[in-house]
């Protein structure tokens, strides 16, 4: 029994080398990424560094990569959760979104941030929580700036 536990040790020690050499892509688009998001969008300085440290890292194409992310499996983790985060919402092709589309997001985004589903729990366990006070802050800019795309979209209605 202790022979096969030895082995069985051995052989995951091998697989973990070996899946080191597994390296994603990194997502490092850079800060440049975001600004005609925040351009259109306008957040105040406090909603701008809400957004830059709790959803830039998987909603854009511009992630911070903690000192982890150099190790596998954690390197690969991380890379499922950013493209998984990216395929729901990113703010590095807002201008390729149509205002129904942007008006959609930004309702998600009021959705999970008010139903405490974002940001991630994974996320949050490293990175801590939002305040009381920046779930607000986030969530007023968020619905007022869905204000705007709504009356584009009725005013394009009307016409």
């Amino acid at each position: 029994m202790k022979k096969i536990i030895k082995i069985i040790l051995v052989l995951a020690l091998i697989a973990l080398v070996i899946i080191q050499f597994i390296r994603p892509e990194k997502n490092n688009g850079g800060y440049e990424s975001v600004i005609p998001f925040e351009n259109e969008t306008k957040p105040s300085l406090a909603v701008a560094e809400i957004l830059k440290s709790n959803c830039y890292d998987c909603h854009s194409n511009q992630t911070q990569y903690p000192w982890y992310s150099e190790i596998a499996p954690f390197s690969l983790w991380l890379d499922e959760h950013i493209e998984h985060g990216k395929g729901h919402f990113n703010v590095s092709e807002w201008n390729t979104y149509s205002a129904k589309k942007k008006d959609h997001k930004l309702e998600e985004l009021i959705e999970m941030v008010e139903e405490g589903e974002m940001p991630l729990d994974s996320y949050t366990w490293l990175h801590g929580n939002l305040s009381p006070e920046d779930t607000e802050l986030l969530l007023q800019w968020a619905g007022l700036t869905r204000l705007k795309y709504r009356e584009k979209l009725e005013v394009s209605h009307t016409d």
